[in-house]
């Protein structure tokens, strides 16, 4: 990983350049914890996304990203010194989730997108996966729901690079996930993630 100076100077760079190029506001930044445990849990609509997230957030912060992006030549590596993951998207994957709980115990912060991927064309999200809500549950940690507005008119998909427009990010407040009365884990994962992109859709 970068050493912590790094991560500010690119956290800086990216807050000026965003806010020149997209118009870059937060909305919801009094939702944020200042201490604990959490995972973020955001919409996905470019690649630039976990910057945009990331700007008003405290360090130290982990990622879960797509396993095989860490092939490609360069962004694999940059997502490693960024902080970045492997999750095997589809199916289980055990030691992403061994090592996400460990870092969330020891007080850090680690970001997903549910939906696994980038997001329609129009805005319009995928079907959540359940696995951040499962792993806020054996962790027992909140989940800040993020959503990331205007991003898809910046940087569509099929578009090589991205363009100008407006971009919103909105931080919700925390949700806690705990069962009902005779609710499994997995029952509990699955209702309490279509909350989770109930209020994400919200601000969409």
């Amino acid at each position: 990983m970068l050493p912590p100076w790094a991560f500010e100077v690119i956290r800086s760079a990216t807050r000026t350049l965003s806010r020149l190029l997209w118009r870059l506001r937060f909305e919801g930044l009094e939702n944020i914890p200042d201490r604990g445990g959490l995972i973020i849990a955001a919409n996905h609509q470019t690649y630039i996304d976990p910057f945009w997230v990331s700007i008003p957030l405290e360090l130290p912060m982990r990622y879960l990203a797509w396993s095989e992006a860490f092939d490609w030549p360069v962004v694999g590596k940059l997502m490693e010194m960024l902080g970045a993951w492997p999750l095997q998207v589809e199916g289980s994957d055990p030691a992403a989730i061994r090592r996400s709980l460990q870092w969330l115990r020891d007080g850090g912060k680690v970001m997903i997108f549910p939906e696994g991927g980038r997001g329609m064309p129009d805005g319009s999200i995928l079907r959540f996966k359940p696995g951040a809500m499962r792993i806020a549950l054996e962790a027992d940690v909140p989940i800040l729901p993020v959503t990331i507005r205007g991003a898809h008119k910046v940087w569509p998909k099929g578009r090589r690079f991205p363009g100008f427009g407006q971009v919103v990010v909105t931080y919700h407040p925390p949700q806690k996930p705990l069962p009902r009365s005779g609710e499994d884990i997995r029952r509990c994962a699955r209702r309490e993630t279509e909350r989770l992109a109930e209020t994400i859709e919200s601000a969409l």
